[in-house]
């Protein structure tokens, strides 16, 4: 019919799904005798993460359960359109995040301090670590958890990093953490199948590397790590994807895209009746080829041809999905960008309004999660470069900063700063950290000196005397 009651079976295969597991074992220590079986009781609950880790890869990819729907009322009618919100909305969280690279500042002030952390930068420079980053951050924001590998240099490869950094699948990668108080990690394990289609599993301890082929210990070997090189970088707590807790909305809005789709074409190739009135199948050839047809009544009756149709109401569907966007969008704090209605709102109150207050608050409850891991993996790499490189620097030296939005309201800032500046009770680093327009405000303070000082010699030696006699006939000092 024109508008038939839809039976599609596209919702019906959404997936409901409440983050990854963590997993924990009961064992304190991880030794070559019970290695294989914590690793073997690891991989079922493992490969339900894994399951889901894939599903919502293939979800963010555009495979959707809406690909797979059907009907059973008019069949050979049935869109399958998917509009593909979940990349949105990753794409969106990756690029407010870490659009710019993660910056490392100093925390003491010290110029010692200062020169170490410049010369960290330019390693991770070399080491591409500000894609590495994006990268994480994409498979946080795709199924919850991500994962990365820091190893040391080979003693013959030449690189400017004495450290190496591999962004992991978290569909072949996990760490097992001790059930007692603290959940310290025990193991970290990477895992691919080779060309006989035998799992190879690299199984590494704070200080013991294990090589498994399928429940079969094949290697161990010590390491001077002190740490487990594979450190889990969690989105949050629960474990959750960005998009993960709007699955049923966003399969809705597939269906109603669907749907809107077939009742056009249902509009468009709508049956035709025939009332009262003998027809046969070549007449009816002839009558879409010509457009036209004379018929003829039957019995003396009144005889009619006419369209069965009956017109999907668009302003109810479109209603009806900007209502389930619009969810999508809070549930997620991403910032309407619509354009909304005018309005007499500026500034602030537009940022509160289209919700990029909103944004920037998980963004900052999403830095948090990363730098806690980050620490982690700060720990090992110094620790590399002190013994292979020539960096000397703690972990309590060493903050970081996120490069995000630095230009807004850049004139409210720099009045902040001018006017702090001009107090002389306030210390121009406090001026210089609280006024907001540097991300660095350690760097940007010792560069601002630096070129106040040099300014000063200038004009030293442009004027070696500064305060030269007064002319005696000049009655305007009398």
């Amino acid at each position: 019919m024109g508008n038939t009651v839809d039976t599609s079976k596209g919702l019906s295969q959404t997936r409901q799904m409440n983050g990854r597991r963590v997993i924990k074992t009961s064992v304190r220590e991880i030794t070559k005798d019970n290695v294989v079986d914590v690793l073997q009781k690891a991989l079922g609950t493992h490969e339900l993460n894994r399951s889901e880790i894939d599903y919502l890869w293939n979800y963010y990819r555009g495979k959707q359960p809406i690909l797979h729907r059907t009907k059973e009322v008019r069949p050979e009618i049935c869109n399958k359109i998917v509009e593909n919100r979940a990349n949105e909305i990753v794409s969106f969280k990756v690029g407010y995040l870490c659009g710019e690279p993660i910056q490392y500042v100093g925390r003491n002030g010290e110029e010692a301090t200062a020169k170490a952390i410049t010369a960290l930068n330019e390693l991770m420079f070399a080491e591409d670590k500000a894609t590495k980053d994006q990268e994480i951050v994409e498979w946080q924001m795709i199924c919850g958890t991500a994962y990365r590998l820091v190893l040391p240099d080979e003693k013959n490869e030449e690189d400017e990093a004495p450290f190496e950094l591999h962004t992991l699948d978290p569909r072949d990668t996990f760490v097992v953490y001790s059930s007692e108080i603290g959940n310290k990690p025990l193991m970290g394990v990477k895992y691919y199948k080779d060309d006989e289609e035998v799992l190879r599993f690299s199984v590494y301890t704070e200080n013991r590397y294990y090589l498994i082929e399928g429940d079969i210990l094949k290697e161990e070997k010590a390491h001077a790590l002190d740490m487990i090189p594979i450190f889990e970088y969690p989105a949050n707590n629960a474990r959750l994807g960005s998009f993960e807790i709007v699955l049923p909305l966003l399969d809705t809005i597939n269906n109603i895209e669907s749907n809107r789709m077939d009742g056009m074409e249902q509009t468009i190739q709508a049956f035709i009746k025939f009332v009262n009135c003998d027809i046969t199948a070549d007449d009816f050839k002839e009558l879409k080829e010509l457009g036209a047809i004379k018929v003829k009544s039957v019995d003396g009756a009144n005889a009619d041809v006419d369209v069965v149709t009956n017109d999907l109401n668009q302003d109810q569907s479109q209603t009806l999905k900007e209502d389930c966007y619009s969810a999508i969008l809070t549930i997620c704090g991403i910032p309407n960008r619509n354009g909304g209605s005018s309005t007499s709102d500026t500034g602030a109150a537009v940022l509160l309004r289209d919700g990029w207050s909103l944004a920037e608050a998980r963004a900052k409850d999403s830095e948090h999660m990363f730098k806690k891991s980050e620490k982690k993996m700060l720990k090992l790499v110094l620790r590399i470069c002190r013994d292979l490189g020539d960096i000397s620097l703690r972990l309590k030296d060493i903050d970081m900063k996120f490069t995000r939005r630095n230009y807004e309201a850049i004139q409210s800032k720099s009045q902040v700063l001018v006017s702090m500046l001009q107090q002389p009770k306030i210390h121009p680093m406090l001026a210089f950290s609280h006024c907001g327009m540097f991300t660095d405000p350690e760097n940007a303070y010792a560069m601002s000196m630096k070129h106040y000082e040099e300014e000063q010699k200038k004009l030293a030696e442009q004027n070696p005397n500064p305060n030269p006699p007064t002319d005696p006939d000049d009655k305007s000092k009398k």
